[in-house]
């Protein structure tokens, strides 16, 4: 039997002796005689486990587990510098029924809104933003986080803490503590505050080793959701490398454990009382908890924490290029074997990859000689990097696989650094009228006004392309990454498409959110 330190079962333990359960409802059913199935009951009674119980987990992580308050100034609105003036959806305080929720609200304080005397007497003749008072602090947003440190430094999500001036952190015995932010990272949704406990070492918790995380693993969450803190809920890991669309480094932990508002930067423990992952978003139509969370797994938080404890900031390596997902129609009308490997869009101007040779159409395959799965392995693995760090990628460029060594720079603060997000180009203008239509992939174009490519300017709605999302007013830029600038630049690429063997072409398409790769039939073959 598979036991944590504390001698709970595995999951797959319990799903054992839940079916040994079974069996003997089974046998029950079916009349066996009674002798027979009080062997089944003893059987059961023997190896069936206690109930799980997380208490001595949660005792030993809840210490460490913080409530994040987060404060800033909020002044009420002045008219004109000489009070206050509040109106309702154009009316007055006056105006609303008594039994309306904000009337109620001020009468249960003794504070009429539209008392100007008595504002000046609290805030002075000008108000709260003039000389005679200043905004208060007041809690705007709540979070969960956790000691990583006994010096005191918490860990917590950005998307908490970027909003705030002045942050408190709320131990578990109630103990106030005013805490300092340290840095933050949007991109992961990583942020560090530290408080000062005047020489007091704090409990901590430590991170847990991804290897050994395995989908149905029990986890413990422990946060502060709708400011209830200390509140502990327990589950599995659902999944592992969830994609939910936040970003490039997007790696996520599914949990089913109840994760609501307020957990957001709080833990995800092992049995072993690990943090496993940072509870940071969930999926619900309904604003509450339906069982599926997701968590920022330990190996991708460990290194971000360091730097941000360290330096305030992290700093990335930056590639440079605007890249996307190779599919299998991309990979075939390329000739590569699978679909894997991220395919480059287009290099940025004076980037490293552009100064070491990468072009649009290239497939980077390998990384240091480690196969490159997809676009976001891509981007997390360069993201990784130091900048000036040389590394060593093999490209598939014109049906043969080709080396570049480049030299990473650092990712600008404004810049993504191999994303397939990363749609900032230049918005083309529209075409002339169509030359030539092009009737075996639906689409008519015509010269481009700079006369770089052939604009879209008709599309058959029932043909693959339209499926596909190419639409009038967009730009082929390029076919086999031959670039194209009449309607016989793309016959010539096709003919020579289909002397190679392929079944599809790679269309360049250009349009005003950026740049991007379709694979398309040749003379309609799937």
């Amino acid at each position: 039997m598979l036991k944590n330190f504390n001698g709970r079962p595995s999951l797959a333990t319990v799903l054992k002796a839940s079916t040994v359960a079974g069996i003997a409802a089974a046998v029950l059913a079916t009349g066996v005689p009674l002798e027979i199935t009080r062997s089944y009951a003893e059987a059961v009674k023997v190896q069936a486990p206690a109930v799980p119980s997380f208490a001595n987990v949660v005792d030993a992580v809840s210490p460490a587990v913080v409530s994040v308050r987060v404060e800033n100034r909020v002044n009420p609105v002045a008219d004109n510098n000489e009070g206050f003036s509040f109106d309702f959806n154009g009316r007055g305080f006056d105006d609303l029924p008594d039994d309306h929720p904000l009337k109620r609200f001020f009468k249960q304080f003794g504070q009429d809104p539209n008392d100007q005397q008595g504002h000046q007497r609290r805030f002075g003749q000008n108000g709260p933003n003039g000389p005679g008072g200043k905004g208060r602090l007041r809690p705007v947003a709540q979070g969960s986080g956790f000691f990583i440190s006994e010096d005191g430094y918490i860990v917590t999500n950005n998307h908490v803490v970027s909003d705030g001036q002045a942050f408190v952190a709320v131990m578990n015995d109630g103990t106030e503590l005013d805490a300092k932010l340290i840095g933050k990272d949007p991109r992961t949704d990583l942020a560090v505050l530290k408080v000062d406990g005047k020489g007091k070492k704090f409990t901590y918790v430590n991170w847990a080793n991804d290897n050994n995380v395995r989908v149905g693993d029990w986890v413990v969450a422990v946060g502060n959701p709708f400011g209830l803190g200390g509140t502990v809920t327990a589950g599995i890991i659902s999944a592992r490398g969830r994609d939910i669309g936040s970003g490039p480094y997007d790696d996520y932990l599914q949990v089913d454990a109840a994760v609501n508002r307020g957990n957001s930067g709080g833990p995800t423990f092992n049995l072993n009382g690990e943090v496993v992952g940072i509870n940071t978003a969930i999926f619900s139509p309904s604003g509450g908890s339906v069982g599926i969370a997701f968590a920022i797994p330990a190996s991708t938080a460990k290194d971000v924490v360091a730097d941000l404890m360290k330096d305030g900031q992290v700093s990335r390596g930056w590639l440079g290029v605007q890249i996307q997902p190779v599919t299998k129609d991309i990979a075939e009308s390329i000739g590569l074997s699978e679909p894997s490997g991220a395919l480059v869009v287009a290099p940025q101007a004076g980037s490293p990859g552009e100064k070491a040779g990468m072009k649009a159409g290239d497939v980077v395959t390998a990384l240091n000689g480690e196969t490159i799965k997809d676009a976001r392995d891509l981007s997390r693995r360069i993201g990784a990097m130091q900048p000036g760090s040389k590394v060593e990628l093999s490209v598939w460029r014109a049906g043969k696989a080709q080396p570049l060594t480049v030299e990473l720079g650092t990712l600008p603060a404004d810049q993504k650094d191999a994303s397939a997000d990363d749609n900032n180009q230049p918005q083309q203008p529209e075409a002339p009228a169509s030359e030539k239509a092009l009737a075996d992939l639906g689409l008519t174009v015509g010269p481009s006004d700079d006369g770089k490519g052939l604009a879209i300017t008709g599309i058959d709605p029932d043909s693959e392309a339209a499926d596909k999302g190419i639409k009038e007013g967009e730009k082929i830029t390029s076919v086999n990454n031959q670039e194209v600038s009449t309607p016989d630049d793309v016959v010539k690429a096709l003919n020579q498409a289909k002397k190679d063997g392929r079944t599809r072409a790679l269309f360049q398409i250009q349009s005003s959110e950026g740049s991007r790769f379709v694979a398309l039939p040749i003379n309609g073959q799937g």
